[in-house]
């Protein structure tokens, strides 16, 4: 049973190699001249003047919750519409129960100020 899975275990092991040996080739073989302009900020444009540990309004994590949900909501629906013609009503039902309670989330989210950004 367990020759099943030498192909595989051969195949994460032949990865494996090739990933590390480029790592490894590309850290001995590649140029190791960092500058002034090299070691500068680049993310931003200016130095950091704040610690990099500062508190995010809760909004924030709000707003990406929400994308996440309804981001996995298009990932349900298209399936659904593949499929669509063999469902028949019972699956058109399903899936307005479906919407119907991610609508009333985005409502009560739309309700308790989450989407508001001051």
């Amino acid at each position: 049973m367990l020759n099943a899975y030498v192909p595989i275990a051969l195949f994460l092991a032949v990865a494996a190699g090739v990933g590390i040996a480029l790592m490894v080739l590309g850290r001995f073989l590649g140029p190791q001249r960092p500058g002034a302009e090299k070691l500068s900020p680049y993310e931003c444009g200016f130095v950091a003047f704040e610690d990099a540990h500062i508190q995010f309004d809760v909004r924030y994590y709000l707003i990406a919750i929400m994308f996440i949900v309804f981001d996995l909501e298009i990932a349900f629906v298209f399936p659904w519409a593949v499929v669509f013609r063999d469902l028949g009503f019972m699956g058109l039902v399903e899936m307005g129960i479906f919407l119907g309670l991610l609508l009333m989330g985005f409502i009560y989210a739309w309700k308790k100020g989450a989407l508001e950004w001051e």
